[in-house]
């Protein structure tokens, strides 16, 4: 097993990479320290000079995970542009890409039974990204009429949650959740409706 990581004075991140690749293999509960310390290529001691147990090691990884998660929302967010329908369903379309893309850190972000309030960091980084999908929503409730704008922060919850659902039981292989659709197109399909229900788009146009 390689030591790159130890000798090159980057144990802790060897160790996150290590723990992230057990995570999808094996869930935030299926292994141990000692695997992960060997993964890394260094002995189980090794670990608890950055980390005092696998919860520890697990929040490390969900906060480089929330940290990437706000950048992508950012950048997908794009400040409102081209407009602020775009930018808010762009931000939708993100969450299924980061689930996707990086799911060992999806998984201890949100399945691994670690709060967000473990730790300060921990706690900021996750409401930094949450704050992304409410500033999109708060955008977005301006072209409705103040007297039925729901808060940003419910407006933006609900998309969250369907975005959630949408990758909990079909874009990640989950048993028996096959479906003739998509998860994109379940994703848009489920935005555009809700976006129809507020009066957001014409009742024949879907999101885009």
């Amino acid at each position: 097993m390689s030591k790159r990581g130890y000798h090159h004075g980057n144990l802790r991140q060897a160790l996150v990479e290590a723990a992230l690749a057990l995570i999808e293999d094996k869930g935030p509960t299926g292994f141990t320290l000692s695997e992960a310390a060997t993964r890394a290529g260094v002995t189980p001691a090794a670990v608890y000079r950055h980390f005092s147990g696998r919860e520890d090691l697990i929040a490390e990884a969900a906060l480089q995970g929330y940290e990437m998660f706000g950048a992508l929302m950012t950048h997908a967010y794009a400040d409102g542009q081209p407009s602020a329908l775009a930018a808010f369903e762009a931000t939708g379309r993100a969450y299924l890409a980061f689930a996707r893309k990086h799911p060992g850190h999806y998984i201890a972000m949100f399945e691994s039974g670690i709060s967000v309030n473990r730790t300060p960091e921990l706690a900021a980084a996750a409401l930094a990204a949450r704050r992304v999908l409410e500033a999109a929503a708060a955008q977005l409730c301006q072209h409705i009429p103040e007297a039925q704008r729901p808060p940003a922060t419910m407006f933006s919850a609900h998309i969250w949650a369907m975005s959630h659902g949408v990758v909990e039981l079909f874009a990640r292989g989950a048993p028996g959740s096959a479906s003739p659709y998509a998860p994109e197109d379940l994703l848009e399909s489920g935005i555009g409706i809700y976006l129809r229900g507020l009066g957001l788009i014409p009742p024949d146009q879907g999101a885009k």
